[in-house]
């Protein structure tokens, strides 16, 4: 059983490193690795060139054009029976292909996903953003937690799927959210979809806290132009960020206006994920931080969300109703 993992890569020298490292340790060697620079102005082939006698590597530069035709070409150029995916800020653990293996054998999937985890050696914030990005009480665990509140979906920091998958299906669209896209596409085809606990990888994610908000934003607002593509596809999980925010700023309001302790749900609910997040990381700092992350987190989705549901579907406008309906139909 082998696999071609492909990883998109722009501008992230000292983060491939890190990734290509983690690959040349892994304890089943049965993969290439096909990097893909799109367009980069800091590339990065000699750090591949470090790497060609550890891994069977392959490095293509081509024009900046988006990470989903970047993956696509590398699947053009692969050879694996299975696609992997990962992002260029991922840490691979050393059993991850023999966890993988060892799964699909046991339970043959067309297409699987896996979750993430903080590594000891990320910074308390990104340790704190993690947290924020896969906890239940945040994102009801929809990332791979054992608890959740909607069927596991492969993302693209982690996924793979057979290369007859790819030959019905066809390869990434660029947009945002294509992983969610590509997994519906890939699920409407009749294939097999779903998770394997063991095959995690250590998820950098993003470093600031500022960064981290344009991220969830733009989250947000693809999750509407997922419900136009895939009408269906809206569940009451994802509509919880914007209620979330709508109903902090009733509580702040009437806090200002009425009463002090309208205030306290929110503080009651924040209080719970610092116990949360200080218990599951052992660290009061990181509880302290995933304070403001799960904060942004919620807020940032739930802004993006609402405004997106405003603008394209109450106000049809941006880019549009009829474009999202005419990438659905493939025209």
């Amino acid at each position: 059983m082998n696999y071609s993992v492909i990883v998109p890569v722009y501008n992230r020298r000292e983060e491939v490193r890190e990734l290509l490292e983690s690959l040349s340790q892994q304890v089943y060697k049965d993969f290439e690795v096909i990097l893909v620079e799109d367009g980069s102005t800091d590339p990065c082939r000699d750090i591949a060139d470090e790497f060609a006698s550890d891994l069977n590597i392959r490095y293509i530069y081509k024009e900046n054009e988006g990470r989903s035709i970047a993956r696509n070409v590398g699947i053009e150029t692969s050879t694996g029976r299975y696609l992997v995916f990962f992002d260029s800020d991922c840490v691979i653990p050393p059993q991850y292909f023999r966890e993988l293996t060892d799964a699909l054998e046991r339970d043959p999937l067309d297409c699987f996903g896996g979750p993430d985890a903080a590594h000891d050696s990320f910074s308390d914030t990104q340790k704190a953003i993690n947290f924020a990005m896969t906890s239940f009480l945040t994102t009801g665990g929809i990332r791979g937690g054992r608890i959740k509140l909607e069927k596991f979906v492969p993302r693209t920091f982690n996924t793979g799927f057979s290369r007859a998958v790819y030959e019905r299906v066809g390869g990434f669209r660029e947009m945002f959210s294509e992983d969610i896209d590509m997994s519906t596409r890939i699920k409407n085809a009749g294939f097999s979809v779903g998770l394997i606990r063991e095959a995690f990888v250590y998820h950098k994610r993003r470093v600031d806290f500022r960064k981290f908000l344009r991220q969830v934003y733009v989250f947000g607002m693809s999750r509407i132009t997922l419900r136009l593509l895939y009408p269906d596809s809206l569940k009451i999980v994802h509509t919880l960020p914007a209620l979330f925010l709508l109903g902090s700023v009733a509580f702040i309001v009437l806090a200002c206006t009425v009463a002090w302790w309208w205030i306290l749900p929110l503080v009651a609910y924040f209080m719970m994920i610092f116990v949360s997040a200080s218990v599951s990381t052992r660290s009061l700092k990181i509880g302290l931080l995933a304070v403001p992350a799960a904060a942004i987190q919620l807020w940032g989705y739930g802004y993006g969300f609402i405004k997106a549901f405003v603008t394209k579907i109450l106000l049809r406008r941006g880019r549009n109703v009829e474009d999202e309906i005419r990438m659905r139909k493939g025209e």
